[in-house]
């Protein structure tokens, strides 16, 4: 029998704050839902969109890290598996799946914005942020146009 593969990645803005709390055995658990935005061209060349709420949990580290630095409205990028939970209320049988954060990205610049990623930005402040910590630049001319290297983002 083959062995099944569940692995999620998705990108998209919080809802609302991450809510941290801790289970009764110590350990913590965060938990925060993300909107993802679909857009697609109609048959009449309208622009449609979908957007859909998607329930995350991140437990321990992951989870406190995430509730310490982002907050409604940012976006983030999370990698983890679907888990399916069920449960009884009011005498009625109830089921919700989630993603189960393994990983995750902030996605956005520090500004607070917390838009699409801008690449002039991000040139921007790590070119400040390498020549504070490194006063060797290293310059290479290609087609007469130097080249500074501590603008490099990787």
């Amino acid at each position: 029998m083959a062995k099944g593969f569940n692995k999620v990645i998705l990108m998209g803005n919080l809802t609302r704050d991450p809510e941290t709390r801790q289970t009764p055995n110590g350990q913590s658990v965060t938990n925060f839902a993300l909107a993802v935005n679909r857009t697609w061209k109609g048959q009449d060349g309208s622009t449609q969109e979908q957007v859909s709420f998607i329930d995350c949990v991140a437990w321990g580290k992951t989870g406190e890290v995430i509730a310490q630095y982002i907050q409604k409205g940012r976006p983030i990028l999370v990698s983890g598996r679907l888990d399916q939970r069920s449960w009884e209320q009011d005498g009625q049988k109830r089921s919700k799946v989630e993603v189960v954060v393994e990983d995750f990205n902030f996605v956005g610049g520090g500004d607070g914005g917390g838009g699409s990623f801008s690449s002039s930005s991000a040139s921007s402040s790590s070119s400040s942020s390498s020549s504070a910590k490194n006063d060797d630049v290293v310059v290479e001319e290609i087609d007469d146009k130097p080249i500074d290297l501590s603008e490099i983002p990787f």
